[in-house]
């Protein structure tokens, strides 16, 4: 059963009433008169109600497609359904105190039932109306044909007949729109918590097909994840190509990708994402490599939250494909700390000061694509001051600027210093 049938509801009953002066007696005669006539047809139609309930259906199905499909799909159950709630309105009829609360949580249950079955709501109010309609005709026409001369006598209840039936079409919409917000909120927690596993690694294989269905994403399509930290626009994903999940530390963006190379011929994910990518207000965006499948989403996750690892604390946009050596040094810090020390260890144990100007000669020459004048440029002094610092650092390191293999190792500790420093 649903949460809200479950629940104690507290139903509206209104204002309390005010007590009214006493009336005329021939009122409380004609109002007697009236409940008796109304009372003695209500006791017919308690014994036809089959009748009356095919006589619902059959005007339900002529007038409202929705019920049509609901009587082809479960025929049993919507009779049963339509019997009890004019049992409850004829039996009202007949002692409304004593019949009003199960009268109510009847009605409760119906509108909950046909709001997870995805009845619309106007054809449900319509079924509660016309079922309120043909209880008053059937009143009028056994009336009419017992004791006609009474039929005066059934305006007096008309009205008291009719505020039951609003009673209950207002009290069936409330049951119907809180169950529909339960259920909607119980759908926007499951894509949730499906596109949390397919982030995380935690997702089944099983999950795979509801998961596409409900991030309305292929199972089998390219994508790449695009972590942002700092905000993100209200509105992100045009055209349904995108699936936005917040995270406690960073936003993630899973963006669907074209054919193979759609993202190289000038599809960039952060500018479809209408991101900023000059670190505006301190945003940070962290693109991954792209992955085939959503069962891979975890793994471009993974270079998306190493991407953003590289940021700048200010705010900027890193794309991994163009950082590579340093995603592979933050990819293992410890890897990176051994090579630091390995390679730079016996430069960094000098004085602060003769350590700086060398390690800030080194990074400006990298920097300068090993050109000596521009990082003399750079660091304001002759290039041959730069040339050198430079073979003192060869001498303490005991590597060579002109060797592709110490040069490589020297870059990647530089970096790995500036990554991984405190």
């Amino acid at each position: 059963m649903h949460p809200a049938a479950r629940t104690r509801t507290t139903f509206r009953t209104g204002p309390a009433p005010v007590p009214q002066p006493r009336t005329r007696r021939i009122r409380s005669l004609i109002d007697a008169d009236a409940l008796r006539v109304l009372h003695r047809a209500a006791r017919v139609l308690l014994d036809d109600l089959p009748d009356l309930t095919d006589r619902l259906l059959a005007v339900l199905r002529e007038q409202e497609p929705a019920y049509r499909t609901a009587l082809e799909n479960d025929h049993a159950a919507t009779w049963q359904e339509a019997y009890r709630s004019l049992r409850h309105s004829v039996t009202s009829l007949l002692d409304p105190r004593g019949t009003r609360e199960a009268a109510q949580r009847c009605t409760w249950r119906i509108g909950v039932a046909r709001a997870e079955q995805g009845l619309p709501l106007d054809a449900l109010l319509h079924a509660f109306r016309l079922g309120g309609s043909l209880v008053w005709q059937r009143l009028v026409e056994e009336t009419t044909r017992s004791e006609p001369e009474d039929i005066r006598l059934l305006v007096h209840v008309a009205t008291d007949v009719w505020n039951f039936v609003d009673e209950h079409c207002t009290l069936v919409a409330d049951a119907y729109r809180q169950a529909e917000r339960q259920l909607a909120w119980r759908r926007e927690n499951r894509v949730r918590l499906l596109a949390a596993a397919l982030l995380d690694g935690t997702s089944r294989i099983a999950d795979l097909p509801e998961t596409a269905e409900r991030l309305c994403l292929p199972e089998h399509g390219r994508y790449v994840v695009v972590a942002v930290a700092g905000g993100r626009p209200q509105d992100p994903a045009p055209g349904g190509s995108v699936y936005w999940h917040a995270g406690v530390e960073a936003d993630y963006a899973i963006v669907l990708l074209g054919d193979e190379g759609e993202e190289e011929s000038g599809r960039d994910p952060v500018v479809a994402l209408a991101l900023p990518t000059d670190g505006r207000a301190g945003c940070r965006i962290g693109v991954g490599g792209a992955v085939t499948g959503l069962a891979a989403v975890k793994d471009a996750r993974r270079l998306a939250d190493l991407a953003l690892s590289l940021c700048p604390p200010e705010g900027g946009t890193v794309r991994l494909a163009e950082h590579l050596p340093e995603a592979l040094v933050v990819s293992c810090p410890e890897l990176g700390a051994t090579l630091t020390e390995r390679v730079l260890g016996p430069l960094l144990r000098l004085e602060p000061s003769d350590r700086d100007v060398l390690l800030d000669t080194l990074v400006a020459w990298f920097a300068c694509e090993g050109s000596a004048q521009r990082a003399g440029e750079r660091l304001y002094c002759h290039r041959n001051t730069v040339l050198n610092r430079l073979r003192r650092c060869e001498q303490l390191i005991g590597r060579s600027l002109a060797r592709p293999h110490d040069l490589v190792e020297v870059g990647l500790a530089l970096t790995a210093r500036r990554l991984l420093r405190g």
